[in-house]
């Protein structure tokens, strides 16, 4: 499997240590926070991007992602195979829960990426959500404030998953 780029923002540091369990059981992986400026090139020089979000307030992406989503749209990411993750609140905001997700799915969806690492859904509490389709969320969905005890679970067949996808 050729190296992993993972981009994310992060805003409480939960986003960032998802990044880096994402990583280490990944193993040959480069973590890249987007708050410290990324450009098309950064996302073009993978062929296995993971791209990480939380979502907050109402289904909003995550605030350093606002920059940052511009650029990614502009990348080549035709023949790229692309994962996606997002951290959110099932209690709190059940209804939006890893909205984030959508939104980075919605950025990328056209551009001629594959993407991979869909997770059944069913096995979490929340009561709506942009990011499932089809009884699936489009990535892996975590939820650090009511659900952290299965996150490692997750987090190891996501990317026991992935491997069998990534190039």
């Amino acid at each position: 499997m050729e190296k992993v780029g993972i981009f994310f923002g992060t805003s409480t540091g939960n986003t960032e240590a998802a990044a880096e369990r994402i990583a280490s059981a990944i193993g040959d992986a480069e973590l890249k926070n987007v708050s410290e400026g990324v450009s098309e090139a950064d996302f073009e020089a993978y062929d296995n991007i993971i791209l990480g979000t939380s979502t907050w307030g109402v289904g909003d992406l995550q605030d350093d992602w606002d920059s940052a989503i511009g650029t990614l749209q502009k990348a080549n990411l035709s023949g790229k195979v692309v994962a996606l993750f997002g951290l959110g609140d099932s209690s709190s905001y059940s209804d939006t829960f890893v909205n984030g997700i959508a939104l980075l799915y919605n950025a990328i969806k056209d551009k001629g990426a594959t993407i991979v690492g869909a997770v059944d859904a069913s096995d979490y509490t929340y009561d709506d959500s942009e990011a499932v389709q089809d009884g699936k969320f489009i990535g892996l969905a975590l939820d650090e404030d009511n659900e952290s005890s299965k996150s490692d679970i997750r987090i190891e067949a996501w990317v026991a998953n992935l491997k069998n996808s990534f190039k």
